[in-house]
């Protein structure tokens, strides 16, 4: 059915989305803004596509994705955390570094067959007609960023340490007095966001297109960005925005295939003007948006001071 098929296609393609977003939620709630998630997802998708072409192992490519996505997080930390400089500004240079390493990693995989991570196939409700394809016969990164929305909304909102992590973005400096450790739960939140960009960039490199291709991401890691805004930093609107993002991007595609006259041009613009219209509307609320927000979102920590 075709109808199937296009939400099979929206699913692969707002994945990535969902999974990135997730991570970069948890380490703005921690009033950490982090614009180096491109990067990390360019690296983890490189990294995974290298070992799992290597080894022959797709699961072993996933976990060289998340460990790599963490790795790079940790310099985005250090940076920030410990040297205390410009959040904004490094994030901007880990996503232009990223880009920069990952094609010179890259460059003898291109044009390499890749090894596609397999489906995990339910017996018998895999069968449902309609339903089945969808929901009981997905690979493991889609399960994952179903389990990442519930688990992420249970610990935020359900544990200590969520509450931890709210009342450090909203207050680092009253944290800081009741004893909590800021900047070593800030380097955990990092670190989170990181590994869930390597996560996205496997499923990249091993799912939604099994190569690699230079500068694969193509901005999902910014859309992923613009996404946690849009969800207004709840979980559960996360995954809403990622799929609506996700219905964009393969609308357009689907507009090309069916020879639409529009410019192509504008069809694989689509994405990221949604996305501009979008935080425009949200701009409009300005009072849910200050509500919601971290209150020392991007603000550095230096306990002395």
């Amino acid at each position: 059915m075709i109808i199937e098929a296009i939400i099979l296609t929206i699913i692969t393609a707002a994945t990535p989305l969902v999974i990135a977003a997730m991570g970069e939620l948890v380490t703005e709630r921690a009033g950490v803004l982090n614009l180096g998630v491109e990067g990390m997802m360019i690296m983890g998708a490189v990294a995974a596509f290298a070992v799992a072409q290597m080894s022959g192992s797709p699961s072993l490519g996933v976990l060289a994705g998340i460990a790599t996505g963490a790795l790079f997080s940790l310099l985005f930390g250090f940076l920030t955390l410990t040297l205390v400089a410009n959040q904004v500004a490094t994030g901007l240079a880990l996503t232009i570094l990223g880009l920069g390493v990952s094609g010179n990693l890259g460059e003898s995989f291109v044009g390499v067959p890749g090894v596609k991570l397999p489906q995990i196939v339910f017996p018998v409700l895999s069968d449902i007609p309609f339903v089945g394809p969808i929901f009981f016969k997905q690979d493991i990164v889609f399960y994952a960023s179903i389990a990442l929305v519930v688990g992420v909304n249970w610990f935020l909102f359900r544990t200590r340490a969520g509450l931890k992590i709210r009342a450090i973005g909203d207050s680092h400096g009253s944290a800081h007095a009741l004893g909590i450790s800021v900047i070593r739960t800030r380097y955990l939140a990092v670190m989170f966001g990181g590994a869930c960009a390597g996560l996205a960039g496997a499923q990249l490199s091993l799912i939604y297109t099994p190569q690699w291709v230079e500068n694969m991401s193509a901005g999902r890691g910014w859309i992923a960005l613009a996404l946690v805004v849009f969800a207004s930093w709840r979980p559960w609107r996360v995954l809403a925005g990622g799929y609506l993002f996700g219905a964009v991007t393969i609308g357009q595609l689907h507009a090309q295939a069916l020879g639409l006259a529009i410019p192509s041009q504008f069809l694989s613009a689509l994405p990221y003007a949604a996305t501009i219209i979008v935080l425009i509307i949200i701009s409009h609320n300005r009072r849910t948006t200050l509500i919601n927000t971290p209150a020392c979102l991007g603000k550095p920590f230096v306990p002395d001071r």
